[in-house]
């Protein structure tokens, strides 16, 4: 059965793709054939349990909801204009929906109850909102408004807007540290990089020099953060102040590392030893040494590398390809690829685990769909439908009381 999954469930896939809007069930129907022999060694489940995985459509104005526990859709939820983000609660059965609206005009945040996966409210934001965080606490969530230059800072519980704090030109991303002291917030239009006190919500630094700043780390010990440089070919180091590690001392410029052209994002290991940086101009990663700013090499990953995920025993590193509809691994303990890559949709461009890491949920922005890939055979399971334009993913998982 498992060469049915791999290869009979491509072939269905590609023959019958363009049938789907006609043929009511089909997607059913795949399922049912890719499934018809479902292993045993996936996760056993209490009645209790539930999983979603949640997708952005940026132009369907909707959000689809996965069902994890029987690898299905769900729904389609009616969320706000161009949803381009997404993110779970760490403590809430909720999920954050960032709506960046008509373009130069006013966003909003979606609040999504998991238990029922229905709207829970609605929290006008500012011009073009583009990322969202949430600490770790569940307290707060941070949202980059691309079009105002800012950040907004968002009680969760009070469902409103308490700060709005200003940063360089078009921020797109506010990446809140493990300890909740930090926002780093890249600025692509301003080519730096604004570092936010959480605190006293306000900026406690700025650092030139890197331009189309993009996508941010920081480790998880909240001692560094890093930023990759997708105009050019860097990546920034920064010293965080105020951690455990930095005690009384200011935010500090560590280095620029020279990785590939055009770093688009940036994936740590669980536990921040390693970071891989996909270089999508120059269809590699660069493996960096955190600890050190060490570069220790590229690797030739496949055509137009976008997005990276290392799995939770960090060894390794699955790399989507937006160009090639594949999604290659990388053996990090190996330092070299791993395998076959694995044939998905068309444009692959985000990606998230599984809870329990069985699964891969890949989300294909051209063909409208989510591959899911089983990781223990590295290999295709199912593909599931999505809107048009999915962008980005989020997976929630609780237990019902």
């Amino acid at each position: 059965m498992r060469g049915v999954l791999r290869m009979g469930g491509i072939r269905i896939f590609r023959a019958l793709r363009h049938t789907w809007s006609l043929v009511p069930g089909a997607w059913s129907l795949l399922f049912f054939a890719l499934t018809a022999c479902r292993p045993h060694d996936f996760p056993q489940y209490q009645p209790n349990y539930r999983e979603y995985a949640y997708v952005t459509n940026g132009d369907s104005g909707t959000v689809t909801v996965l069902d994890v526990v029987n690898v299905r859709l769900d729904r389609e939820v009616p969320v706000g204009q161009n949803p381009v983000a997404v993110a779970a609660s760490p403590t809430r059965n909720e999920v954050y929906v960032v709506n960046s609206g008509a373009a130069g005009g006013q966003g909003s945040l979606t609040v999504l109850n998991a238990e029922n996966n229905q709207v829970a409210a609605t929290i006008q934001l500012h011009r073009e909102p583009v990322s969202v965080d949430v600490d770790s606490g569940g307290k707060l969530a941070y949202i980059a408004n691309s079009g105002s230059n800012s950040v907004s800072v968002v009680d969760l519980a009070d469902r409103r807007e308490v700060a709005q704090i200003g940063t360089g030109e078009q921020p797109a991303e506010a990446r809140v540290s493990p300890d909740g002291r930090t926002v780093v917030v890249p600025n692509r239009g301003g080519n730096s990089v604004s570092i936010l006190d959480a605190v006293s919500r306000r900026v406690r630094a700025i650092f030139t020099g890197c331009p189309g700043a993009s996508d941010a780390v920081i480790l998880p010990d909240s001692s560094k953060a890093f930023v990759a440089c997708s105009g050019g070919h860097q990546v920034m180091a920064v010293a965080l102040a105020d951690s455990k590690f930095n005690p009384g001392q200011p935010d500090r410029l560590e280095t620029l590392m020279e990785v590939g052209r055009a770093p688009v994002h940036l994936a740590l290991k669980p536990d921040g030893g390693e970071m891989f940086v996909s270089n999508s101009q120059s269809d590699t990663i660069s493996e960096v040494v955190t600890t050190t700013n060490d570069v220790g090499g590229a690797y030739l990953m496949g055509d137009d590398p976008v997005h990276g995920i290392v799995s939770s025993d960090n060894s390794l590193l699955y790399v989507a390809n937006l160009r090639a509809q594949e999604v290659a691994m990388y053996s990090i303990d190996d330092g070299r690829r791993a395998g076959q890559p694995v044939h998905v949709g068309d444009g692959p461009s985000a990606m998230a685990f599984s809870t329990a890491g069985h699964l891969l949920f890949v989300v294909d922005s051209r063909s409208g769909d989510v591959a899911v890939v089983r990781t223990a055979s590295q290999s295709l399971f199912t593909v599931l439908p999505a809107g048009r334009g999915p962008n980005s993913i989020a997976v929630k998982a609780f237990r019902l009381s």
